[in-house]
């Protein structure tokens, strides 16, 4: 599975690092509904348990990878870019991450 690319820096002092990426988390994201589909089509067609768990845990895994990829983009722009304002907003933003990477660690 391909990975996201993160070469280019933040273009968007007002927006999200992420829209550097936009398409590629679409494309990715559109993939992954074309899974679940995919699955729901084995349950309905009654295929084989192991089979479903099998697509079960590569979805799983492409939603991990694009979770771990938006958060990526979240540290390296916006936590980084909060942690050079300094003040509140440092300590919000990686008080954000934290929860997150919590969050994923906990799925």
């Amino acid at each position: 599975m391909d990975q996201l690319s993160h070469e280019s820096g933040c273009h968007h002092e007002s927006g999200h690092g992420y829209l550097d990426h936009k398409d590629e988390y679409l494309r990715r994201l559109k993939r992954i509904e074309g899974q679940a589909r995919g699955l729901q089509r084995m349950v309905d067609e009654e295929q084989y348990c192991i089979d479903i768990l099998t697509q079960v845990s590569a979805m799983t895994k492409a939603l991990e990878s694009v979770a771990l990829a938006m958060l990526e983009e979240h540290l390296s722009h916006c936590v980084v870019r909060a942690a050079r304002a300094g003040g509140e907003e440092a300590d919000t933003k990686i008080k954000e991450a934290s929860e997150a990477i919590a969050r994923l660690v906990r799925s």
